[in-house]
This record gives C-alpha cells, sequence and structure tokens, in this order.
C-alpha cells in the first residue's frame, strides 16, 4: 500500500451488495477504504481484490459494529492508517423472514432494531470525536444507508425493519443539526426496491420483480445507483446539504 497520506472512508456492511458498490466508489475517487465486515471474510476479500486490481486502496476489518468493544477496536485500528477518516457510511443492516408485526417476537424486533440503529448509534459517535473541528478534528461526513421502508412502513412484510429505519432517519436529522457548526454534514439515502441479496434473507429472492410494477419507472433499482448517491452527498458538491434525505427509489 501506498505511503501516501489519503482520506479514510469507513463503509460499514461493505462486502455485499450495496456497502460493497459504496467502498468500491470511494476508492475509484482516492479514498483508502475500510471493508467493514461481520461474518463474510471471504466476501470482503472479494470486494478488496476489486479494489486493488483497479489500482486503488483498501483493507478489510471484521466487526459486528452493533456492540461498542468491537466499535472501539474498529476505530482505534482507523487511528493507526496513514490517513485522516473524513467519510463514515452506515450501511449495516438486518431483515428477517416476512411476517406480520403481530406475529413477530420481541427477540425478532430487539434483533433488527439493536443491529441497525445501534450499528448507526455506536459509529457516528465515534466518527464525530474523530472528525469534529471542536475536537482538533478536520471535520467530515457522515451519510446513513436508511430505506423507503421508513417512509412506507413496509407493513405484512417488514414493519420492525421500517422502524428501524424510521429512528435512523431521526438520527440523521437531530445529529445533523448538532454537529452543523462542527465541521460535519450528516445525511441519508433512502432506496426502494434494490437488486441486492438482502431480500433473500426475507424468503423472496424475486421480491424486486414481484413488485417492480409499482414503481413509476417500472424497474428495480441497482446497487451501484445507491452508492452514486452515497458519494454525491461525500463529496464537495454536496457542500451545503446537511440533515438531508436523498430517495433512490425511481419514484416509489
Amino acid at each position: 500500500m501506498s505511503s501516501i497520506s489519503r482520506p479514510i472512508a469507513l463503509i460499514t456492511g461493505a462486502s455485499r451488495g450495496i456497502g460493497a458498490q459504496t467502498a468500491i466508489k470511494f476508492a475509484r475517487h482516492g479514498y483508502l477504504v475500510v471493508i467493514n465486515y461481520h461474518r463474510n471474510q471471504q466476501a470482503a476479500e472479494q470486494v478488496k481484490q476489486q479494489i486493488e486490481a483497479e489500482g486503488d486502496h483498501a483493507i478489510t476489518y471484521q466487526a459486528d459494529v452493533s456492540q461498542p468493544q468491537q466499535v472501539a477496536q474498529l476505530f482505534a485500528a482507523i487511528d493507526e492508517l496513514n490517513g485522516d477518516l473524513r467519510v463514515l457510511v452506515n450501511n449495516v443492516g438486518i431483515l428477517k423472514q416476512q411476517s406480520r408485526l403481530v406475529d413477530m417476537d420481541l427477540a425478532r424486533f430487539n434483533q433488527v432494531m439493536h443491529t441497525n440503529v445501534n450499528s448507526c448509534f455506536l459509529c457516528s459517535v465515534a466518527a464525530v470525536k474523530r472528525m469534529s473541528s471542536q475536537q482538533g478534528g478536520q471535520g467530515g461526513v457522515i451519510v446513513n444507508v436508511s430505506s423507503m421502508a421508513a417512509c412506507t412502513g413496509s407493513p405484512n412484510e417488514y414493519v420492525d425493519y421500517a422502524a428501524s429505519k424510521g429512528a435512523m432517519d431521526s438520527l440523521t436529522r437531530g445529529l445533523a443539526l448538532e454537529v452543523a457548526n462542527e465541521g460535519i454534514r450528516v445525511n441519508a439515502v433512502r432506496p426502494g426496491l434494490i437488486y441486492t441479496d438482502i431480500h433473500a434473507s426475507g424468503g423472496e429472492d424475486g421480491r424486486v420483480d414481484r413488485l417492480s410494477s409499482r414503481i413509476p419507472m417500472q424497474r428495480g433499482g441497482k446497487a451501484e445507483e445507491v452508492a452514486n448517491a452515497i458519494y454525491f452527498l461525500a463529496c464537495d458538491e454536496a457542500s451545503f446539504v446537511t440533515g438531508s434525505f436523498v430517495d433512490v427509489s425511481g419514484g416509489l
């Protein structure tokens, strides 16, 4: 890896789907990308190899970012890299089997909320402490990957997931206002029906195709299209954008 100091972008849950495409996007624009993953080391390494094959730079780091100690270790490792953390993309999210809310148990609800919301909270706190101009940082950007489910409620399928993304939206707005004068911008993207393998976790590989007729653009989205929106929110062209949401949903 080059000894040149590079801006660092941490992408959580970056071994697949939107996270993987986001990691590739930032690497292509000169960032040293930290590919966080929880379990699938092989997939994370494949993302890293693709980035390095293009002459760019990345490292992989295993951590369950819903756990405080593992988040502390992750950010301590980032502190040792040759560069400053400038971008955090909170992409981690889990989805359970399709179900009505009344048929869910508390264990499931708590797991979804804990993983999706706590990971965003813990990583955001750690990032702000490093980015804030009031704490000696150089500023930075946080982009949260929410979901259009936060707006629709995802009835009969994933109300727990929708609730977790609604909480993420509130966190996005509140944190953005808290740190707006500290050199940090905080925004979110809300993907709609995107072709990623997260749908298999809910038990339906073909969900996007089944529902695509509801989308005004009459097609599902690609992970790369979400990554493009994330990068836009992180780059200088969006320098006056904070506390905002970009819906990547084909008009849904």
